[in-house]
């Protein structure tokens, strides 16, 4: 993967991203779900003194305890000397509501949470400060999120978002280690082993009921197949990434073809969910925990999270799930492919603030705060240092309080290192985060593009999903996958949003 140098040169970039919306890797939050310089390694940009500065702030997400119980701005507003007020509303639309009534009113919040549609039109609009002159003064935040996740707030070259710092994968495939055992089966290594595992789970009766009610492989939708694409080498349906030097699009890779006939073959075996791709939620989970499903392609914390074990030995006490990694193919071994340019979330700061820099300021001081590995990021972490957590060998260690500090996460505005975050509030689940974590996967590009104008992503998304089933379920033939490709292309205006990421992401330094 190119990166650029440095933020001088990506912010440089003026013009070349279009305009329109991208996604994300979808991972739930395992809980929940003045004008001095900044310094890499500072806490605050001057000493606060004088009057609090009020701080607006909205988001989405809940269990927000009041401020006479609320740690964390306690500590936040003493050490910056602001009065931090923060509303989180549970549900998205509500949010949207709330946050388009303020920008249209001009009732603008200090800083506040933006996807990227949002980020596009409000800059789009004039009401987003743009950060790019202002960059000196966050220089801790860029040290902490890394100059990638900065790209991620740009549009038209210039930034008007914080993106928070990159999350880490947690799904892979999970196995019936005692179904294995009862059938004498090897935990599968490869593609083919794992079809033929999966075809074994749903006839050779696994639960030794007598009964015909199991079946193979199950997952949320498509997704249950990453690993098969990735061991064919190619990315998800409609994933750009890089490939021997060039970005590509999965959909146009010639082992595509021979992924979506492997799956076929698996379907039309019978080891597949007869109602994989009906599958909404956690109804994957629960096929899993009910014992009908021998495999699974799911997130670790809905595995190994103490109510999900209970509940898998409530129903059969010898069951027994293990981790595996991703089965090898004529194309390598992938767990699937992990969106390196979705951002975990973002924060934009009303153009109207540059009229108030004391204010602005304490933004920024804010930012910066948080940012800090030896200061406010251990707050917004694991709350009180010596009351919430402890540091042995310099390691974060949760204590019995750690309870009340629970909500930490909302005040997470530049994100977290991931990895270390989650060993320590999971440490029972550690093992099961490395091994996600660690799984070789295809790097998708996806978030880092945006839709050209003419692209409607919604109505090209439902006819590749609805003709990528016919074709896995034997109702069209594959013999007819490049019409498939041409009618995308042309009706769904699929051509000109390649060639658009094609251009995007050779400007921000990807691919030749």
């Amino acid at each position: 993967m190119k990166k650029l140098g440095t933020l001088l040169v990506a912010v440089s970039l003026a013009g070349a991203l279009l305009t329109a919306c991208s996604g994300g890797n979808g991972n739930d939050n395992p809980e929940n779900n003045s004008g001095a310089t900044a310094k890499p390694g500072a806490e605050t940009t001057e000493q606060p003194s004088g009057k609090p500065v009020k701080l607006d702030i909205i988001e989405t997400g809940n269990n927000l305890p009041s401020p006479d119980k609320d740690m964390i701005k306690q500590e936040l507003d003493k050490a910056l000397n602001i009065d931090l007020n923060l509303t989180v509303y549970p549900a998205a639309d509500d949010y949207n509501n709330q946050l388009n009534v303020r920008m249209s009113s001009g009732n603008f919040p200090d800083l506040f949470m933006v996807d990227r549609q949002q980020l596009i039109q409000f800059s789009k609009q004039g009401l987003l400060l743009d950060l790019t002159p202002y960059m000196d003064k966050l220089e801790q935040t860029v040290a902490f999120i890394g100059e990638d996740s900065v790209k991620k707030g740009m549009v038209d070259g210039k930034v008007y978002g914080i993106s928070k710092s990159p999350q880490i994968p947690y799904n892979t495939l999970w196995i019936r280690k005692d179904w294995l055992d009862k059938l004498k089966l090897e935990v599968p290594t490869t593609v083919e082993q794992l079809a033929s595992v999966a075809e074994a789970f749903t006839k050779n009766d696994p639960d030794g009921n007598g009964k015909p009610d199991t079946f193979g492989l199950t997952g949320g939708k498509l997704s249950a197949f990453s690993t098969v694409f990735g061991a064919f080498g190619v990315g998800m349906p409609g994933n750009f990434y890089e490939k021997d030097g060039k970005v590509v699009n999965a959909l146009h890779e010639p082992a595509m073809k021979d992924a979506l006939v492997f799956i076929k073959d698996m379907i039309g075996s019978g080891s597949v969910d007869p109602e994989l791709l009906a599958n909404s939620g956690l109804q994957h989970q629960e096929k899993a925990i009910k014992g009908q499903a021998g495999i699974v392609y799911i997130d670790w914390p809905n595995m190994t999270k103490e109510q999900f074990v209970e509940q898998i030995k409530t129903v059969n006490p010898n069951a027994e799930w293990l981790q595996i990694a991703a089965p090898s193919g004529t194309g390598g071994q992938f767990d699937g492919s992990w969106d390196i340019g979705a951002a975990p979330g973002r924060y934009a700061i009303p153009k109207a603030l540059e009229k108030d820099p004391e204010k602005l300021q304490r933004v920024f001081d804010l930012l910066n705060y948080i940012s800090n590995p030896d200061g406010g990021s251990l707050l917004v972490q694991f709350g009180v240092k010596d009351t919430h957590f402890t540091l042995e060998d310099g390691k974060p260690k949760m204590t019995d309080k750690s309870g009340e500090v629970g909500h930490s996460w909302l005040y997470q505005f530049t994100g977290r290192p991931e990895m270390e975050y989650l060993q320590a509030k999971f440490a029972a689940q550690s093992a099961a985060i490395e091994f996600a974590n660690d799984q070789p996967r295809i790097e998708a590009l996806n978030g880092f593009v945006d839709n050209p104008e003419g692209y409607n992503p919604a109505d090209a998304n439902r006819y590749m999903e609805e003709e990528i089933a016919k074709f896995i379920y034997n109702k069209r033939p594959l013999t007819e996958y490049d019409d498939f490709i041409k009618t995308l292309e042309t009706s769904m205006n699929y051509k000109a949003l390649v060639d658009s990421a094609m251009e995007q992401l050779k400007a921000l330094g990807y691919g030749d």
